[in-house]
Formats: C-alpha cells, structure tokens, sequence
C-alpha cells in the first residue's frame, strides 16, 4: 500500500490505439502483416465451446483485445477452461456491460489463466493483465478467471495492479478470480476515478500470495479506492502489505472476508489508514464480521506447551489499522481518518497488535474478538524512532488525545505513541507462536454463490446503526458455520505445515510507501 497510486487509464480503443498501447509497454508493435492475420482469425475465433483459443500465443493479446474493442457494449469475452493465455500487454474493455470469464463459469483450478509475459527491464514494463478503468467502462464483469502475475521472487515492478478495475465507472462486478503474484503494488485494485467511481462488487475471489515481506517489496491484496463498494467472502492468503486496504472508499461495506498468513509477514490486515485521495474520508464505510489469522506454530504440538515455534517468524503486524499515524507517523501531520465503523471481526494467531487506534474522529469500533489461541509478540525494530516510544505489543491499543468522538469497545489499552507501527518486527525464532492454523491453499474451495445486488450508500450507512448485538444475532447461523470451517481447514493446515520446508525470510519492513521513522 502507498500513499496512492494513479490508475492506468485506458480509452475506447480502434486497431491503431491497441497497437501504440502495446508500443507503450515496451512491447515489439505488430507489423501490418500479422494484423491481417489477426483479422480473419476473429471471424473463426471460437473453438468448439466457444471461448477465444490460446494460441498461438504471439497474437493472443491482440485478438482478445481486437474482439474487446470491435465487439461493443455486453459483448462476453470467453476463454477456454484449463489454458493459459500468455500476454504480453493489458487486455482492455473497451465498452459498457462487457465481461471476460471462463468458459462455463468454474470455480476450481480449471479457470482460465491470463499470464502476465510481456517485457520487463529497469523497473518497468508489463504488471497489469486486466484493465476495466476506461471512460466507458461502467457494468463490466471479471469472473471466474486466473491472474499470474509471474513476479517469481524478482524485485518489483513499477506499474499497475494484477488487476485495475473502477476508473469513473459504476456497478462493476470481480467475482471467483484468483489473482496472485502481482510483478507490481496489489494483486486487485479498484482506482477512484477522480472520486467518480461507485458501486462495485468484489466477492467470492481467492486472492494471493502478494508481493515479498522483504523491505519494500510488499504488496497489497485487495486495494479499494472506489466510493460504495461492497467486499465480502473474498480469501486473501499471504499478502504482505495490506490485506485489505481501504483509502477512504466512502459508503463501502467489507464483510465476510478472510485474511491470512502462511509463510510471509503482513503489514497490516484490514487497513483504514490512508489520507488520499479520500483525504481520510470513511463516512459509513462499515467493516464487519471479517476473520484475520496471523501466524501460527509450525513444530509439534506438546502437551505441556501452548506456544512453538514458526520456521518463518510469521506475524501480521496490525491486524486492524485506524488513522494514518499507525502506518505513516507523522508524515501526514494532523490528518486523520474519519467516521467508519468497525464491528464483530475476529483475530486469531500471532500479531504485533491486533487493533491499533489513533489519529481518528467519529469511529465505532465494537464487538472485536479474539478467537482461538492469540500472541502478541511484535518487538520494537531497528526502523522505529528513537524520539517517539513504540507501545508494547498488545490486542488492542489506541492512542486516546488524538482519537475524538468515537465510540470504542472495553478492552482497549490506552498508550502515549501508537506512530508507525509497523516497523515492529517478529522475534527471531523461540516458542512464542500459538498452535493452532489457518486456511490452506491447497485446500480452498471457493465460497457459495452470493447474489450480485450492489449495496447502496444508504443501506451501508443504515447498517451502521446497527447495534453488535443485533449483528451477532442476524449472523448466528453463518457464524456456526464459519466456526466449524476453521476447526476443518485447522486439522488439515497442521499436516500440510509440519511437512513443507519453507524458505525462512523475517521481514525487516518499515513503512511501504518509502518514509522511515525516525
């Protein structure tokens, strides 16, 4: 997550614009040769189930991003089940209403994959594989695919996210989307589009590993930047900047959604802490009834022990983050986040802290949880200030002068400085990780079909008055269940775990967006 980030902007596009845009990312522009032969390759595109065939791969990008542009509003865009699609630039909607899917609409490892392939040097190149960001763009629909990145341990690159939605555009849908390895920022970002976009729905994605936890190569997992958007039941595993990230995202709603660790260090879960472009604007932004899971022990379990070892020294950080002097210090001097909610999530694992508070006016936060086995074990590192005092770790700390008209739940401990907390690091080795685990990759399945009525500013701002009670109650059965799938997937994650050699990386992370304390 950094301070923000400008979105790609992408315009209707004829065959003469997709080929400059190609120019533009470096990449070799089709000589009029090949466009003749892309040309009648559209008329005959489809194999037998109807989706746009792969190969050869050296004009893919071209025919898909040719039947975007020539095909107009509503148009589906269907790829073959089980394929890869080796692309050498963004693919491109071009009109309202339009859609890329899978053929077919799985929801497994058959989806399509489009891989992001083209050149990269000096920092620069190929990140993004879909852009929805276009002037035009309203009602366009990404679902059921797969997004590699191919970022494979290199250093990061500059550019857009795995995916950059949003833009001025309205009622936009990502659903059962795997997005992971992003060469750049977020493997998913939905971009303000000069504070006009709204209205789009994120559900049902299986997202993640993001980026590196080596110092300043993290990325994001879900970036919203989109006025009432709606989050929910999206698993968010290994990110390693912010889980989810919130830059004001007026009226938005983030329910449902799991974040976890396995191998990589997180900064921060959910995150409500970035001063642009919103300027620290979360007015009826609710974020509820969301489960983040740090890490766990990775030894065996002892009868006469409640914490072990992790062979990777994992923690998230804050698992909830409010205001920008968690996160930036006093970078943004007094700016501050206002006016969200924050009700009924739960936090289990090993954090630095679980939910850190300062620099905020007018929030509800209420009927946190700590579920589980919990440690909070965050030690002050090398990048904290000198000048300021780092609190101890803890479940929950907020720094009460500079946070004002807020309703905040018992159990909060009350600390002089809670300022870049991030430069807290893991210790180094030692029986300090409860035992118990989180959901395994290798074991996802993909949540049950969500209806797609995008909620409106007003019924995010009505659930806000909601009270915890009330919330509790109308969840009760969906949280019987959610208890029961953790029991499941934490039997299956200890067998998976005690087996895999990882390879050992302790971050020695301070603030993403390039400013170090002290």
């Amino acid at each position: 997550m950094f301070f923000h980030r400008i979105p790609l902007v992408a315009a209707s596009l004829s065959i003469l614009p997709v080929l400059a845009l190609r120019n533009s990312y470096s990449v070799q522009r089709v000589h009029s040769d090949t466009i003749q032969r892309v040309y009648p390759a559209l008329s005959h595109r489809a194999d037998t189930t109807g989706c746009i065939s792969p190969d050869p791969a050296n004009t893919v990008t071209d025919r898909l991003n040719i039947a975007l542009n020539s095909s107009g509003p509503g148009f589906v865009l269907q790829l073959c089940p089980n394929s890869q699609y080796m692309i050498q630039a963004p693919i491109l909607f071009a009109a309202p209403n339009q859609e890329i899917s899978t053929v077919g609409y799985p929801t497994d490892h058959s989806r399509a994959t489009l891989v992001v392939s083209g050149p990269v040097a000096n920092g620069q190149g190929h990140t993004t594989a879909v852009d929805g960001t276009c002037g035009n763009c309203s009602g366009t629909k990404l679902r059921n695919i797969q997004i590699n990145g191919t970022r494979a341990r290199a250093p990061p690159t500059s550019g857009g996210a795995n995916i950059e939605m949003g833009g001025p555009n309205s009622n936009q849908l990502i659903e059962y989307v795997h997005s992971y390895d992003p060469r750049s920022w977020s493997c998913l970002h939905v971009a303000e589009g000069g504070l006009l976009c709204n209205n789009i729905v994120i559900q049902n994605n299986d997202i993640g590993p993001c980026g590196s936890d080596a110092f300043q190569q993290w990325a994001d997992g879900i970036s919203v930047s989109c006025r009432s958007t709606v989050v929910r039941n999206n698993l968010v595993n290994n990110p390693t900047d912010g889980g989810i990230v919130l830059f004001g995202s007026p009226g938005s709603l983030v329910e449902n959604n799991t974040v976890w660790v396995v191998n990589s260090t997180l900064l921060g879960g959910i995150n409500m802490v970035d001063v642009t472009p919103w300027g620290g604007d979360y007015t009826g932004t609710v974020v509820r009834n969301n489960t983040i899971i740090g890490g766990f022990a990775t030894d065996s379990n002892s009868a006469t022990q409640t914490d072990g070892e992790n062979v990777d020294d994992v923690i998230i950080k804050i698992g909830i983050a409010i205001g920008p002097q968690t996160w930036f210090g006093d970078f943004f001097g007094a700016n501050i986040s206002f006016s969200g909610t924050v009700l009924d999530n739960s936090l289990t694992g090993a954090f630095g802290y679980g939910i850190a508070i300062t620099s905020a006016r007018n929030f509800t936060v209420q009927g946190n949880t700590l579920i589980g086995n919990t440690s909070f074990i965050g030690s002050r590192g090398p990048n904290c200030s000198t000048s300021d005092p780092t609190p101890a770790s803890a479940a929950f700390v907020i720094n009460s002068v500079n946070v004002t008209s807020s309703t905040i739940q018992p159990g909060f401990q009350s600390v002089q400085d809670a300022k870049g907390l991030t430069c807290v690091l893991p210790p180094d080795g030692g029986d300090y990780w409860p035992y118990g685990g989180s959901p395994s990759p290798e074991n996802f399945t993909p949540p049950l079909p969500t209806p797609t009525t995008t909620a409106t500013p007003q019924s995010v701002q009505s659930s806000k008055g909601h009270s915890s009670a009330g919330a509790k109650a109308g969840l009760a059965v969906g949280i019987i269940v959610g208890i029961i799938a953790i029991v499941v997937a934490i039997i299956l994650v200890r067998r998976w775990a005690l087996n895999r050699e990882l390879l050992k990386s302790v971050s020695r992370a301070r603030d993403h967006a390039g400013y170090v304390k002290g």
